[in-house]
């Protein structure tokens, strides 16, 4: 018996697409802001690339030092991994003369976890490794429910989560919002030791307020820069730079409860350019179109049936053709 591919492909298609038109799923949104959502504000203008937040996250962590020349004295990771959960990098342009300007220029950019409104790394995580807290949004990673897959490390778009391939048992690893301290009312560790309030914490709602005041302040203007939170005393003025006017993390991919500021473009501090639909939300409302019902793998099952079945009954004619 021969079975031709082309019949096969034909029939597979056409019994596809009859299922999934009639049932197709309305497409899902975006998921909302969890009501309490913390959040974060990051100022690329008034970091130093002093990489004090580096040090107190992986103390509070307890990660081990990263050298990229293997050298055991200095912590030199060239991105996050398995055991760099957060990390300062530098963009530069020609003579970097000037400090965030996109020509002849340099910026710092704090990376880690950007804690998706509506993240891919949970979409696509089979065993619920991967959680959203319904009241915080923080998005964390449970290793005794991990499975090894790495489905989040493909499925974020930022290049967060990673796995540690050090390890005999290797695992994901990705910033956590330093949920820990947060239980104890304790500060974020790199919001903590940022000694020119370039991270700031509260709500997100919070967060968003303040980063659209300084996009509203008049370049060249002093502000009053607070540390660690909104309210804190530990204040500081400085000159209003030129801002690129948009809050990354508003809206991309459904928004983030990280949000960043900065004074040249985004895609130039490793930040992706990134369509305000969610992908989690995409990729679920194809799945739930194609197996709604299981009619789109039932449909493909009888094509491919009614192909074995042409064939065999070929092949039978052929016998009593014979004979």
């Amino acid at each position: 018996m021969s079975m031709r591919r082309r019949d096969f492909l034909k029939a597979a298609v056409a019994g596809s697409a009859t299922a999934a038109a009639p049932h197709s799923a309305e497409a899902r949104p975006n998921l909302e802001v969890p009501p309490n959502a913390v959040g974060m504000l990051y100022d690329s203008t008034l970091c130093i690339g002093c990489k004090a937040c580096m040090v107190g996250c992986k103390e509070a962590n307890g990660m081990p030092v990263e050298a990229f020349d293997e050298s055991p004295m200095w912590d030199t990771p060239v991105d996050t991994s398995g055991k760099t959960l957060n990390i300062i990098k530098l963009f530069r342009d020609g003579t970097a003369e000037t400090k965030d300007v996109a020509t002849d220029g340099f910026a710092f950019v704090k990376r880690h976890c950007m804690h998706c409104v509506d993240p891919g790394c949970i979409s696509v995580c089979p065993t619920k490794a991967m959680r959203k807290d319904p009241d915080t949004g923080v998005v964390t990673h449970h290793p005794e429910a991990c499975i090894g897959c790495r489905y989040c490390v493909w499925a974020c778009p930022y290049n967060i989560p990673k796995w540690d391939f050090t390890e005999a048992f290797g695992q994901i690893h990705k910033c956590q919002f330093c949920e820990h301290r947060l239980a104890e009312g304790k500060l974020p560790a790199c919001v903590e030791h940022c000694p020119t309030g370039a991270s700031l914490f509260g709500t997100r709602e919070e967060m968003l307020a303040e980063a659209k005041r300084r996009l509203a302040a008049e370049p060249g203007s002093t502000y009053d820069y607070p540390r660690d939170t909104l309210d804190s005393p530990h204040r500081h003025e400085k000159t209003v730079p030129v801002y690129q006017q948009r809050v990354y993390g508003e809206t991309q991919g459904g928004g983030t409860q990280v949000l960043v500021l900065a004074g040249v473009p985004f895609e130039k501090l490793d930040l992706p350019t990134i369509p305000e639909r969610s992908f989690a939300g995409v990729s679920e409302t194809i799945q739930h179109t194609v197996y709604k019902g299981l009619i789109a793998p039932l449909a493909l099952l009888g094509g491919l049936m009614f192909v074995v079945k042409r064939n065999l009954d070929k092949t039978h004619n052929v016998y009593e053709d014979d004979d």
